[in-house]
């Protein structure tokens, strides 16, 4: 089967990339261009023409990939046209002319090219990352996992324990040939090593998935103390309503932003308070929640709740940044424990010291989370995998070897399975549509 799809954005542009990959590709070639065959990998001018009919589509660029040297390892054609939508629709209809030619699922050119080998399941996940990332450190782990340096710690590990286990199987098929004594010892040893590098990279923090995700920040503090205007001000619109009576948010409104490069969501919440309202009561409650599972808590209050001594002790941690909004009003009141916490003196009202809070936040998220040169695990399909490996190894060592080899032997063949399912190694059949279909069609 041959597929086609519009590689570029949809609308009108400029420029469209239509690519085409299949065993079709000669033949679309021919009757759209009237060429047999074009110089791999070199752009060249044609005149595009609807199949079977002497009538002009557009005049563009065409660049030929033979396969098997191609992104999906099949042959490959790519129409650079004038991105309008009549050109794209008129070329489209003439290739789905053509026998045996069909529109692209979202994804399938890199899924055949993982099929066919090309790339690993991995790399295909960050290609994935890479066109969908938004922010520039989003970006530099999609390019740090694409250039392989993930696929070859996996497969490292991978590679040893099955070194391992051919020594177990050995010992199953010849129990009557003398191992060296030390095999054992060594084997062991091998195990754990392995185990070990595997638990300290499970200990990450996730920083790979909050990279790719979204750092979670919520904005927490007493009714009127700002919170709502603070979100829409970072938000650049209005994502929240803004009044002056209390309890107006009840609720948890999130907006996704860009701080310097770093992912984050911010969440404005219900603000805290004593009330016998019980939907607002429900609302305080998914406030203090929303906040204990935040990777940062932006602690905001204002001169009138300064006595707020109960929340702000629930609130102190290393998590939390405290700011004193409205401070154009005065901060006299200030008292020495909160002063010991180093709030943030702001005015939202006349956009002061904004630029602190701000920094201050990308200073925390950073000095928390993004101290690793070498981020491995950026899915929680990666996680788990690696979690159900190392489960298997510490079974794996828990047993007599010398006794239940067959049932040690097991144990590794699942925890090799387990890094191989990572990077494609073995069938993974099942959660192929699940990664491919977060895709762009035409990619």
């Amino acid at each position: 089967m041959t597929i086609y799809a519009l590689s570029t954005g949809p609308g009108i542009s400029g420029l469209a990339v239509i690519r085409i990959s299949g065993p079709e590709c000669k033949l679309i070639l021919k009757q759209m261009t009237k060429s047999s065959t074009l110089e791999p990998r070199v752009a060249t001018l044609k005149k595009i023409n609807k199949i079977n009919k002497n009538e002009l589509i557009d005049e563009g660029i065409i660049i030929w990939f033979p396969g098997p040297e191609s992104y999906t390892g099949e042959d490959m054609l790519e129409f650079h046209v004038h991105g309008s939508r009549a050109v794209i629709e008129s070329i489209h209809a003439s290739i789905s002319e053509v026998e045996n030619c069909r529109l692209a699922e979202p994804g399938e050119f890199t899924k055949i090219a993982f099929l066919n080998g090309k790339i690993n399941l991995l790399k295909a996940e960050s290609i994935a990352d890479l066109i969908s990332s938004e922010t520039e450190i989003q970006r530099q782990q999609a390019i740090k996992i694409m250039s392989g340096k993930s696929s070859q710690k996996f497969n490292e590990w991978r590679e040893i324990l099955l070194k391992i286990l051919s020594n177990v199987e050995a010992k199953i098929d010849f129990p009557e040939e003398n191992l060296p004594d030390n095999i054992l010892k060594n084997i062991k040893s091998s195990s754990i090593k392995i185990k070990e590098e595997i638990q300290k990279l499970l200990n990450d923090q996730k920083v790979g998935e909050r990279i790719r995700e979204g750092f979670k920040i919520a904005i927490v503090g007493p009714t009127n103390a700002g919170k709502s205007s603070l979100l829409n001000y970072l938000s650049k619109r209005d994502v929240a309503i803004v009044s002056e009576t209390a309890g107006t948010t009840r609720d948890v409104i999130e907006t996704h932003l860009n701080i310097d490069g770093l992912p984050v969501i911010i969440s404005d919440t219900a603000g805290i308070r004593e009330s016998e309202d019980e939907i607002e009561k429900k609302g305080i409650k998914l406030a203090l929640k929303n906040a204990e599972k935040a990777d940062l808590n932006i602690v905001i209050i204002e001169p009138k709740s300064l006595d707020f001594t109960g929340f702000l002790n629930d609130l102190v941690n290393e998590k939390a940044i405290f700011v004193l909004n409205k401070s154009d009003l005065g901060i006299q009141n200030i008292t020495p424990n909160l002063k010991k916490l180093n709030p943030i003196p702001i005015s939202l009202k006349n956009e002061k010291n904004i630029d602190e809070l701000i920094s201050a936040i990308k200073i925390k998220l950073k000095d928390k989370f993004i101290n690793s040169d070498d981020i491995l695990i950026t899915r929680e399909r990666h996680r788990q995998h690696l979690e159900q490996c190392v489960q298997h190894l510490e079974k794996f060592e828990n047993k007599n070897n010398l006794e239940d080899f067959d049932k040690a032997a097991e144990d590794l063949r699942l925890a090799v399975r387990h890094l191989g399912i990572i990077v494609g190694k073995v069938d993974v059949e099942e959660i192929l549509g699940s990664i491919f279909n977060d895709f762009c069609i035409g990619k």
